[in-house]
């Protein structure tokens, strides 16, 4: 085989100006097929691990709320044993089968003479009522301080309570079962202070306390009887103060039923 001629200098100039290279990038000659020698590239430092933050502790279980059934009895049972009005009032502080106490800021327990002859009950504590803890203290409160002065009462000479003791959120209506879980407790109040008359304010603690499913407009003004198990106690309802704020009009049948009131504790005939 006849070996290729050597290409000259010249040639592979003119080649390289036909394929377009007419400048040198150095000014030494490079062989682009040797071997490139390897510079290792400098080490850069580790970057810095995260610090994990430490495990969250596992949250506690939850301690569930009695059931219904079960809250209940025990309300009854805390009750039943309170020998005094004050022993009532501390087993009311500790119990934490209703579920109001834990958004209440306090129990409103009571306020007024618990010797006084009559006991007025209304349903539950307002925002006024929940930070004084006292009921009534707030307009309806004011109202009814004038409505029971109107008759020659103040709170020196009445006792005063509700039929649920802790503050429902917002002011909500307190549900069917949080009514009978507090119920045992205004009962026992109510025996305790054995009253010659009971005046239930408003359409709930009508309902709850005389046992009837009539509305305030057809039970109001009319007597009734309240069982303690020991006493009978003469009952009547009429309106809430709140009611009365908002239809001032009914003002008129409260105020005659207030005189009826009046006329039961100087002992006359209702």
């Amino acid at each position: 085989m006849t070996p290729e001629p050597a290409i000259s200098i010249r040639e592979l100039l003119a080649f390289y100006l036909e394929a377009g290279v007419d400048c040198a990038l150095t000014e030494e000659p490079v062989n682009r097929l040797a071997e490139p020698e390897f510079t290792p590239a400098p080490r850069e430092a580790a970057p810095a691990q995260p610090v994990r933050p430490a495990p969250l502790p596992l949250p506690l279980p939850r301690t569930e709320p009695p059931a219904p059934d079960a809250a209940v009895a025990s309300a009854r049972e805390a009750a039943r044993t309170a020998p005094t009005l004050e022993g009532l009032r501390e087993l009311m502080e500790r119990f934490d089968g209703c579920v109001l106490k834990a958004t209440a800021t306090r129990l409103v327990f009571a306020d007024g003479n618990p010797l006084a002859r009559i006991m007025f009950v209304g349903e539950a504590p307002g925002r006024d009522e929940d930070i004084e803890g006292l009921p009534f203290v707030g307009r309806s409160g004011k109202l009814l301080d004038r409505m029971i002065g109107a008759i020659g009462l103040d709170r020196s000479k009445a006792y005063i309570a509700n039929v649920i003791p802790w503050r429902p959120p917002g002011n909500r209506t307190p549900t069917p079962l949080e009514t009978q879980i507090c119920l045992p407790f205004i009962q026992r109040q109510i025996e305790l202070v054995d009253p010659d008359v009971l005046v239930t304010l408003g359409n709930p603690s009508t309902q709850t306390l005389l046992g009837t499913r009539e509305g305030i407009m057809r039970t109001r003004g009319r007597w009734f009887d309240y069982d303690t198990g020991t006493r009978v106690i003469r009952a009547l309802p009429t309106f809430h103060p709140a009611y009365l704020l908002r239809s001032p009009a009914y003002k008129r049948l409260a105020w005659q039923d207030l005189l009826a009131v009046a006329k039961a504790l100087r002992g006359g005939a209702s």
